[in-house]
């Protein structure tokens, strides 16, 4: 699938030009012919000769949008400025702030929110420890952890580049759940250290929210944490991702009409993903499951398997499939791709069952071109922003936590996922269902709050529980 103009490489191009003779309309025509796209152009200036013009396009990549600015520049008469990358922009200075609550205008202020008023409230604290989460930001505050192992498709980039993606997961959460979450980027690798600073930095916060962990060792961290925190941890990768591909899996089945017990699914991509997929629809009833990784499909006689593939050996692929990824699609009613590009053809995806379903998970290339697949599949489902059906981790993890924290969880369980999961399939209503439609827009203001209170239901929680804002300031 060729590369579209995508707003993550819009670029504005300040250029002085001269006045009169159509030049603005010129331009826009030298964006389009090169490929661009012209999303805004404003005169910013104007004199009796000369015009200065800002020109807003979408760019296929970065050497595209350095073409786009040099087409421009071509143009005769035309004094190319500044370029200044959008997206760069919006990353000066950080995405996040920390911001008082109260203003501090007085020294009577002062005297309350720090010394010596905030001592009576630290032995508050000490006299009763659970009022910890009532008079300090831990009750609304989780950590986003990474050691930037594994950030997006980029790999091991470390703890310092892997921090634009933290700032961008607690922006999230803050906009679309009202939660402050604090990005941790640490500067270690080793899975005892990790687990050790995680450990010691969490009577702070309510949850630990693990990012970008690489497997297989982001299952023995995730699982240490949750036997050590009395506070939920949460891999986002596995666990996001997860909820999200089964709650379009609920509704696609909807559209094909099929029953998730007795379809055939295939999986490409045994790591953190992958593995916590498999688990969730098992638990929410798939039986007839076979996942393969880049060394074939697992299967219990397979040399080399430890861990969590060992887990997937025993668990799945009961028939004992042997093949090549190729070959087990042959038949399947659904494929899932969270594993690397060009893994399929649109000939594999004919060889599938009759309404299949394919969800070609892998960024920014999918496993299968999604307008191949169209051409056999019914439903298509991709991690892109640029195709209907989007697979997006921001459609569960800010209401998840939202349940968690207003439940006042010390866990997170299979039980909270699935509710979280059908929460998010319901929010899409028969009159809605189609196709092109199986999961709602991030934007739906229902998304965040419908999964919340599944997942605080599923969690315990008391429908009475005071939530944030009604708290009795009595001592």
């Amino acid at each position: 699938m060729g590369a579209v103009p995508s707003v993550s490489y819009s670029i504005t191009v300040r250029l002085q030009v001269p006045a009169g003779g159509g030049m603005v309309s010129h331009l826009a025509t030298v964006v389009e012919r090169a490929g661009g796209l012209v999303t805004a152009l404003d005169v910013t200036a104007s004199g009796h000769e000369r015009l200065q013009i800002d020109v807003t396009c979408a760019a296929r990549d970065t050497d595209h949008a350095e073409r786009l600015a040099q087409a421009m520049a071509a143009v005769p008469g035309v004094a190319i400025g500044k370029v200044s990358d959008r997206t760069f922009l919006m990353h000066l200075g950080g995405k996040i702030e920390m911001n008082s609550k109260h203003p501090i205008r007085t020294r009577d202020d002062l005297s309350m929110i720090y010394t010596p008023g905030v001592a009576r409230v630290c032995l508050a604290i000490v006299k009763n420890p659970e009022d910890v989460r009532r008079l300090t930001v831990k009750r609304n505050s989780i950590a986003v952890i990474t050691d930037g192992s594994a950030v997006l498709g980029l790999g091991n980039i470390g703890p310092q580049a892997a921090l634009p993606v933290m700032e961008g997961k607690a922006a999230l959460f803050k906009r679309f759940a009202g939660i402050d979450a604090w990005p941790l980027c640490l500067d270690t690798q080793d899975v005892d250290e990790i687990v050790a600073v995680v450990k010691a930095v969490a009577p702070g916060f309510a949850g630990i929210n693990l990012e970008d962990i690489s497997a297989p060792r982001c299952f023995e961290v995730e699982r240490r944490l949750r036997e050590l925190l009395d506070i939920p941890v949460f891999h986002d990768d596995q666990h996001g991702t997860a909820i999200v591909v089964l709650a379009a899996l609920y509704n696609a089945l909807r559209v094909v009409d099929k029953d998730i017990e007795t379809v055939r699914i295939v999986m490409s991509g045994a790591g953190a993903a992958g593995t916590a997929i498999i688990k969730l629809l098992m638990a929410a009833g798939v039986q007839h499951v076979v996942v393969a990784d880049i060394d074939g499909v697992v299967h219990r006689g397979r040399d080399g398997l430890t861990g969590e593939l060992a887990w997937l050996a025993h668990n799945t692929n009961h028939p004992g499939f042997t093949g090549s990824l190729k070959n087990a699609v042959i038949g399947a009613d659904v494929f899932i791709g969270v594993s690397a590009p060009g893994v399929l053809s649109g000939d594999d995806v004919a060889k599938m069952a009759d309404r299949a379903i394919v969800f070609a998970l892998a960024n920014p290339e999918p496993e299968v071109d999604p307008a191949e697949a169209l051409e056999h599949a019914e439903v298509v489902a991709t991690g892109r922003s640029d195709f209907p059906n989007q697979i997006n981790n921001v459609l569960a993890f800010p209401g998840v936590f939202r349940g968690l924290l207003d439940a006042q969880s010390a866990e997170i369980t299979s039980t909270m996922l699935l509710a979280a999961a059908r929460a998010l399939a319901s929010i899409v209503t028969d009159g809605e269902l189609n196709a092109t439609y199986i999961i709602p827009s991030v934007f739906n203001p229902d998304v965040h709050q419908t999964v919340a209170t599944a997942v605080r239901r599923a969690a315990g929680g008391p429908h009475d529980r005071p939530r944030l804002g009604d708290d009795d300031v009595s001592v």
